[in-house]
């Protein structure tokens, strides 16, 4: 007995002293705003072996499509059903190509399958991206076109999708030059009226603009990941092994001290600001509300992993109001481990409950019951007294009000612009390669969501500071809003939307319905 408990103290001595040095000196680099640069270590570590394994897939993939064309002596062009092209094979995202049998098009050459250029395929491991001319895209305000014989770029439907009249218009012409000598046919109804429609629509269920911008961004290479779907563990013996290994490493080793390091940040989180939240209010509390805030959450960054970029950071807010595009609730974390600020939304139960009554304490955020949250009024004139006060740190506003797949910007709800004052954007874009920060609140929870970033690699991005922008004369609040979000789209490298992000969880506007409706009646009517 007396020797099971001699190795007991001798086991706790080696492995929790240094577990606890460890949280200790992750305490105080943070309280002093700094790090031992192991976690970008680790990422650079991460990026080497994310690269060994995309040459492996290609050089496995390679040697299968030489496979595959060795096959038929006979006709090394032409692959048999029994051996379909690598093409065939990957379908994990749903970006690969159905399964050929026998004939192919282009004259039988097995280089081009499906229409595209199977060598640049599989050069690029086998990873293909379908998309259209960013000038087919579509608004939800709809051209006026009634179908001229030129060669007009688009129309818009109501459901995001495409239209390319250019071939169309051509085949008009000639059917209209040797029908009627050239002349304008009488109005009137024509079954080719609809075929815009119907290709809009057709494109609309294929691929719209709005609804893949709540999925899963896609990946250009694989990141040892199963959740991506890419099915590529076992595609070598070297992936199956550092898969295995990478798999052990996340779910048995970071996991459990993620889990404990976040537990123990946000007990300190509450301690801190319970005992900030006791001095009396000046220029003494709201120097230590920044700094205990500050290095609070930077150490809860430390339970994701994360490693943020910070740039221009002459253009960091100081009061105001601060925008910036919505992916996840980490992004709260992410900004604050720079910089304080106020925060205004919805009061939560659970986890986030917690968080909120525990800033509460400390500084002063706006937080606003459920019925609250839909009185315009009451908000902007909170909004306006948090403002006017130059006191208060800067608020922090996502005018999106929803979740967007770290991909694009959507519509800025335009009651942030309304204020007046400063307006500091700020840009977040992610590394979708070592963990994808979007939160699809519809399909996880708040803990699904924290399992999940809690068990990827790694949390990475980049934060830029923009320039102070003001609304200018004569200019509208949605129209200034707009500017804004064109500038943080731009600097991401996110594409701008106008769609409103709250059609993930509602239908299109009717008044969008009546625009297409009044808009085909008036092709209708010729007019």
């Amino acid at each position: 007995m007396g020797g099971l408990q001699a190795a007991w103290s001798i086991m706790s001595m080696v492995t929790l002293t240094p577990f606890f040095a460890f949280l200790f000196s992750i305490v105080f680099m943070a309280s002093i705003g700094k790090s031992f640069g192991v976690r970008r270590l680790y990422v650079n570590l991460l990026v080497k072996i994310f690269e060994f394994g995309r040459q492996n897939i290609e050089s496995v993939r390679k040697q299968q499509f030489a496979n595959i064309t060795q096959s038929d002596p006979e006709d090394e062009d032409a692959p048999s059903g029994d051996n379909p092209s690598p093409d065939a094979a990957d379908t994990g995202d749903g970006t690969g190509c159905a399964k050929t049998n026998g004939t192919l098009p282009n004259g039988g050459s097995h280089r081009y399958m499906n229409g595209r250029d199977t060598s640049s395929h599989i050069a690029n491991g086998g990873n293909t991206v379908i998309s259209r001319a960013e000038s087919l895209i579509l608004s939800p305000e709809m051209i006026d076109d009634t179908r001229s014989k030129s060669a007009e770029p688009q129309e818009e439907g109501a459901g995001g999708g495409t239209r390319d009249q250019g071939e169309e218009g051509d085949e008009e012409t000639k059917s209209d030059g040797s029908e009627g000598g050239g002349e304008h046919e009488a109005a009137g109804f024509k079954l080719s009226n609809c075929l815009d429609y119907v290709k809009s629509g057709m494109e609309a269920i294929i691929e719209d603009q709005v609804t893949s911008r709540f999925l899963a961004e896609e990946l250009k290479n694989w990141n040892l990941l199963t959740r991506t779907n890419r099915q590529y563990e076992f595609i070598s013996w070297r992936l199956t092994v550092i898969w295995m290994i990478g798999f052990l490493i996340r779910y048995f080793i970071l996991m459990p001290m993620r889990v404990l390091i976040c537990f123990i940040g946000v007990i300190w989180l509450t301690l801190c600001t319970a005992v900030v939240g006791c001095v009396p209010e000046g220029s003494i509390k709201r120097a230590l509300v920044k700094n205990v805030l500050i290095q609070c959450f930077g150490f809860l960054s430390s339970a994701l992993s994360s490693v943020v970029n910070y740039h221009n950071i002459q253009n960091r807010p100081l009061n105001g109001i601060c925008v910036a595009n919505h992916t996840s609730p980490i992004d709260v974390l992410m900004l604050m481990c720079d910089n304080c600020y106020s925060l205004i939304g919805q009061r939560h139960g659970g986890f986030l409950g917690v968080l909120q009554r525990a800033l509460a304490r400390a500084s002063p955020h706006i937080w606003f019951e459920r019925a609250e949250a839909k009185d315009r009024i009451l908000v902007a004139k909170r909004l306006k007294e948090h403002v006017t006060d130059p006191k208060n740190p800067p608020i922090l506003i996502f005018p999106e009000g929803t979740c967007i797949n770290n991909t694009s910007v959507m519509q800025f709800k335009k009651g942030s612009f309304e204020v007046g004052g400063v307006i500091y954007p700020v840009a977040i874009k992610y590394d979708p390669r070592f963990g994808d920060a979007f939160w699809n609140s519809s399909r996880y929870s708040m803990m699904q969501y924290l399992f999940l970033m809690m068990t990827s690699w790694a949390i990475v991005c980049d934060v830029w500071y923009l320039p102070p922008m003001e609304r200018q004369e004569g200019e509208s609040a949605i129209d200034f809003a707009n500017r804004v979000k064109r500038v943080i789209a731009d600097q991401g490298g996110l594409v701008d939307l106008v769609w409103d992000g709250q059609l993930k969880r509602s239908k299109p506007k009717k008044e969008w319905k009546e625009k297409q409706q009044e808009k085909f009646s008036k092709l209708l009517k010729g007019e």
